[in-house]
């Protein structure tokens, strides 16, 4: 109770303290805020590596070289993503429309993170806010708490030696649920962003405040047999197996074309991509889904070697993933749900039309609206996939971990990935600086109004209609009285 006490005052204290900077944060100007952000950027990118070791070490989880990657991502490759866009005063302005468009921020966000990708995120999250010139408070899972108030304090640091307000970013040290459920119902609450596990995300659209919530992704990745099948299976191996697996758009099934299935299978076994026998499938997915469709969180973002110990099978130690070949997709085939570690599933399809149905049931099956990897050389069947396919993210010759995200494709750096209204989502697009703000319109008239827009409105007296009397002196006022009285009288 005296944890619960504390962790609701503390984040009372914090909201109420980013509320107040928030309003003077208001009056900066665009050079004041982008001087903060890549301060702020800089000092994230280079703790990168110190940061990215932290938070495999409390958390158990990944790989540290492949977290630095994801803190690079989300402090330098961001911030150059986002430097240049405006989000003080007027952004826009159209002049044939005679409209000026004026960025106005949101307020105070709480920003929940995941124990799965937590520095990136925290470093992510603080960036598109201030650039939006919000505060923001970071609600961190109870399993990756200091790693995030140090990633806080390092950004903060920065931020404040160059200008920013005392109390714009903070992070909760004391974290229970009633804490973080304080922080989202606060009154100086203005914005939910919330990144993790799908009751994280059902807690933040709960609470009737404005949120961003993301959950899970079962991601499939088709591979046709137009595919440069050497690229493809380098990339699913080493996508599979980076930071064990914790993000949410890597792959989760191979979805193979029949003719090219058996060459892409010795490709992989090449990478280090070990297929499991039966027995060995069934002991998987009795540990990892040992809770029902939700993976078990001791088993995530673990290496083939540790999954072995734990299930009690035996795995050659250059096993990089493993991969457990299935017949079906739903509660029957424990493998078939999104697998956060390093367990890939394998399907076999006879063309792209089975192979899309194929990923629509996995699609379906906890990744409604997330993301897709197709490997193909073929632009009608990718052409296809695109356009049909219920999902925001279609990702083409890539890999599933860096291409989603923006590492490896053009589309905006983020750690947040909208799976849109058809997965529950207020938002399809990757989130970032955009979604922070709102645009307030200044419009001039263009068009003079109508003549009957200008003429008075309907009377009860067919004689007056259509005419506009303005009584001009004291005896035009009382003679129109009369009139009315007379008329309601019907004399």
């Amino acid at each position: 109770m005296d944890s619960d006490l504390d962790s609701i005052q503390q984040a009372r204290d914090l909201a109420v303290a980013g509320h107040q900077a928030q309003k003077d944060f208001m009056r900066a100007s665009q050079a004041d805020v982008d001087r903060i952000c890549a301060a702020m950027a800089e000092a994230g990118y280079n703790t990168a590596e110190r940061l990215g070791k932290m938070a495999s070490e409390e958390t158990g989880y990944g790989v540290p070289e492949h977290k630095k990657l994801k803190n690079i991502l989300t402090s330098k490759l961001l911030w150059e993503a986002i430097k240049d866009i405006p989000t003080v005063g007027v952004i826009r302005h159209d002049a044939q429309k005679k409209i000026y468009e004026i960025a106005w921020p949101m307020g105070l966000v709480a920003a929940l993170t995941p124990s799965t990708n937590p520095t990136s995120t925290v470093m992510f999250k603080i960036l598109i806010s201030v650039k939006a010139r919000n505060a923001i408070v970071v609600a961190p899972h109870p399993t990756a708490v200091n790693c995030c108030v140090e990633t806080t304090r390092i950004m903060v640091e920065a931020g404040e030696r160059v200008g920013m307000p005392r109390g714009l970013v903070s992070c909760m040290s004391k974290v229970t649920l009633p804490g973080t459920q304080e922080l989202m119902k606060h009154k100086y609450t203005s914005l939910i962003l919330a990144t993790g596990g799908s009751d994280m995300v059902r807690a933040a659209h709960s609470v009737g405040k404005p949120a961003y919530g993301v959950g899970p992704g079962n991601v499939p990745v088709y591979v046709d047999r137009s595919a440069n099948l050497q690229r493809a299976a380098k990339y699913i191996v080493a996508s599979k197996a980076f930071d064990h697996s914790v993000i949410c758009a890597t792959e989760q099934a191979v979805v193979a074309d029949k003719p090219i299935a058996r060459q892409l299978e010795e490709l992989m076994k090449a990478e280090g991509a070990y297929f499991v026998d039966n027995a060995q499938a069934k002991a998987l997915g009795a540990v990892l889904f040992s809770k029902g469709e939700l993976i078990n969180p001791k088993a995530v973002g673990k290496s083939p070697q540790q999954l072995a110990q734990m299930c009690g099978i035996t795995v050659p130690s250059w096993a990089r993933i493993l991969v457990a070949k299935l017949k079906s997709v739903g509660r029957d085939e424990l493998l078939s749900g999104e697998k956060l570690t390093t367990v890939l599933g394998w399907y076999e399809a006879d063309g792209w039309e089975a192979g899309c149905e194929r990923c629509i049931e996995m699609i379906n099956y906890g990744g409604r609206g997330h993301s897709l990897m197709i490997h193909a050389e073929d632009q009608n069947v990718i052409m296809k996939f695109g356009l049909e396919k219920p999902v925001f993210r279609i990702a083409v010759n890539t890999m599933g971990t860096l291409g989603p995200t923006g590492m490896t494709t053009g589309v905006m750096p983020s750690m947040t990935l909208g799976p849109g209204g058809y997965g529950g989502a207020i938002t399809g697009d990757n989130v970032s600086v955009y979604h922070m703000f709102n645009i307030k319109r200044l419009a001039y008239e263009t068009t003079p109004p109508p003549d009957v827009a200008m003429a008075p409105g309907s009377t009860d007296d067919p004689s007056q209609r259509g005419r506009v009397r303005a009584p001009a002196t004291q005896d035009d006022y009382v003679e129109e009285i009369v009139r009315r009285v007379l008329s309601e009288l019907k004399l």
